[in-house]
């Protein structure tokens, strides 16, 4: 694949931070040395999970949003390289493959967001979601289950159809979001991938758990109403007017998503105080986050997680890796046992 990146010893070894007495994570995972088919090459290993990142933050920029989500990537690698492998982390079931750069294609976010240069960036996503869908179907096909890290949430398209294509049927997802990402079809960014899949058929069943009532248009809502296979819950319904319970929310989105193959989605917008393309003083908690992904990756039908939507600064780097990282070793541990 053009845009992929594998993820080398080399790359390994510069960021490890070995420590006397202790063994880190990244010293028991597994890498491809040399990528000649992504189905084969990854079928033939022993692990469970393959981690790759996505490098970009076009799908935002597209979407008018604040970017920097292309940096996600790295800060997470970094960390989670780091953290101690015990019986708990069960490194030696993952493969870190690598990840997908568009360092050359992102120059345009630098540039003014004329007319011209969101339809140049919606035409672009189309390109990146190709090798998404690609990756995702062959990391799935091959029985393995993907672990998707860092750019927009355009991707969830990739996803969703990858997923999709794999299993040969409509799958469902379950989205921990302030937002719907179901506006118009109006060229691919950051805030419609999950109703590109929907009209083109990869989505069944979608849930949307947080909803910020504030930023979700009445278009927008009367959509959701009208629509059977969506439904969804909002932030303030939960925790401001304490409408919802929490536990039992979580078990109507699961038995909303559970009946087929289904996508775990973490929109890093939902979390309070973390630096994202839309950050929100007002959101759910880092607990809150762990809780969620635990739950749904306990279902035998969970089928991908994917975190996206983190813009990390050099001062905030660590602080969104620990996070992402946290998240990445929840699902783990409640999908393996």
């Amino acid at each position: 694949m053009q845009n992929l990146v594998l993820f080398t010893s080399k790359d390994r070894d510069t960021l490890l931070k070995l420590r006397k007495g202790e063994s880190k994570f990244g010293e028991h995972i597994q890498l491809i040395s040399n990528l000649t088919n992504i189905y084969d090459d990854i079928s033939s290993l022993d692990v469970d999970y393959v981690i790759f990142g996505i490098s970009e933050d076009i799908g935002v920029y597209a979407n008018h949003g604040q970017t920097g989500t292309y940096k996600a990537w790295e800060a997470s690698v970094k960390v989670l390289l780091n953290i101690q492998n015990n019986s708990y982390t069960n490194p030696n079931r993952v493969l870190i493959l690598g990840h997908l750069d568009y360092s050359e294609a992102r120059n345009i976010v630098n540039e003014k967001p004329s007319k011209k240069n969101i339809a140049k960036a919606r035409d672009f996503v189309d390109t990146i979601d190709k090798d998404v869908t690609y990756l995702v179907s062959s990391i799935v096909k091959a029985g393995k289950t993907p672990i998707i890290i860092g750019g927009g949430h355009n991707n969830a398209y990739g996803n969703i159809k990858g997923l999709s294509l794999a299993k040969n049927e409509r799958v469902n997802v379950i989205n921990f979001d302030a937002h719907t990402d179901f506006r118009a079809e109006e060229g691919r960014h950051s805030g419609n991938g999950f109703s590109y899949t929907f009209a083109e058929g990869f989505l069944k069943n979608y849930f949307i758990f947080g909803l910020h009532e504030n930023y979700t248009s009445d278009k927008l809502l009367k959509t959701l109403n009208k629509v059977k296979a969506i439904k969804y819950n909002t932030y303030e319904a939960l925790e401001v007017r304490n409408e919802l319970i929490y536990n039992t929310e979580l078990e109507r989105g699961l038995s909303h998503v559970s009946t087929k193959s289904f996508g775990i989605e973490i929109d890093c917008d939902a979390i309070e105080n973390i630096p994202s393309s839309a950050a929100t003083p007002s959101g759910f908690s880092v607990k809150q986050a762990r809780q969620f992904v635990h739950y749904f990756a306990k279902h035998e039908n969970a089928s991908y997680l994917h975190i996206c939507e983190a813009a990390p600064t050099s001062k905030t780097e660590t602080k969104v890796g620990k996070l992402i990282t946290y998240l990445i070793t929840d699902f783990i541990k409640a999908n393996g046992h």
